[in-house]
């Protein structure tokens, strides 16, 4: 059994916690607990900007490859950025929106998350404090998760995160989906890919062993293409067991019960 002591900060908030693969929760646990990645509506960004964000957005996402159709925008590029700024600026005060800064237009384009020395300091030592009762067993470790507030202070909070009982990664359960009957195997990809699980390329087999859709070989791939447009239920019988693989599951397969409406 080899344990997992992980950390991380975001501005003045920060977490320690242990994983003991199978015994505790793991990662895949936690996702739902970390708000989903800032997008902003391309009809926002183009007709109505509220905020200095949409007007970074507009630079870097739509005017950018007008202005350079042959060049990609190089974000570690100090011209590149400023040109991405001038604009943003201008079309902000097109719009009378303030607060377009140099630094807020890196933190947009580049995706910065905000770091203070001191959240990293206290996050840092509390993981080696973690792993040092770990290698010496001189206390009881961490039990099972630790968060740090100093935006209004010095204060954290520990307590037990839970596992999740159809968890993909350290629990065995098989998990069931209702799909309707006219779903076809594609929208099922897709509800795996935006669902909890958030996969990357899932590959399927039945529980009778037939390749519903494999992601590699190209050849298989190819083979298997026909399938994406076909119902489930013309696949599937109600209650049949499917293998699932993809990328995110590293060596774990997922098994699911297919239910039909």
């Amino acid at each position: 059994l080899i344990p997992i002591v992980d950390g991380g900060t975001e501005g003045f908030a920060g977490q320690a916690r242990i994983i003991f693969p199978r015994i505790t929760s793991c990662f895949e646990c936690s996702l739902d607990a970390f708000p989903p990645q800032r997008n902003f509506p391309l009809c926002t960004i183009a007709e109505t900007p509220r905020r200095p964000e949409h007007c970074i957005a507009y630079a870097s996402i739509l005017q950018w490859p007008k202005e350079f159709p042959d060049k990609k925008l190089d974000k570690d590029s100090p011209e590149d950025m400023q040109w991405v700024y001038q604009q943003a600026l201008a079309r902000a005060e097109q719009y009378s929106i303030p607060g377009v800064t140099y630094m807020l237009t890196m933190g947009v384009v580049k995706n910065i998350i905000p770091a203070v020395a001191s959240t990293n300091a206290i996050v840092s030592a509390a993981c080696v404090g973690e792993v040092v009762k770990l290698l010496t067993f001189m206390s009881q470790t961490l039990n099972t998760y630790m968060m740090y507030m100093g935006s209004q202070g010095v204060y954290s909070h520990t307590f037990v995160y839970e596992r999740k009982d159809d968890c993909a990664v350290c629990t065995s359960a098989i998990r069931k989906l209702v799909l309707k009957r006219t779903d076809t195997l594609n929208q099922l990809i897709q509800q795996l890919k935006e669902g909890d699980l958030r996969l990357q390329s899932p590959s399927m087999t039945s529980g009778g062993g037939k390749t519903l859709y494999m992601v590699k070989p190209a050849a298989l791939e190819q083979a298997t293409r026909p399938n994406l447009d076909k119902a489930v239920s013309s696949l599937l019988d109600a209650g049949e067991e499917v293998t699932v693989t993809d990328p995110v599951l590293e060596n774990i397969s997922l098994s699911l019960s297919i239910e039909f409406e």
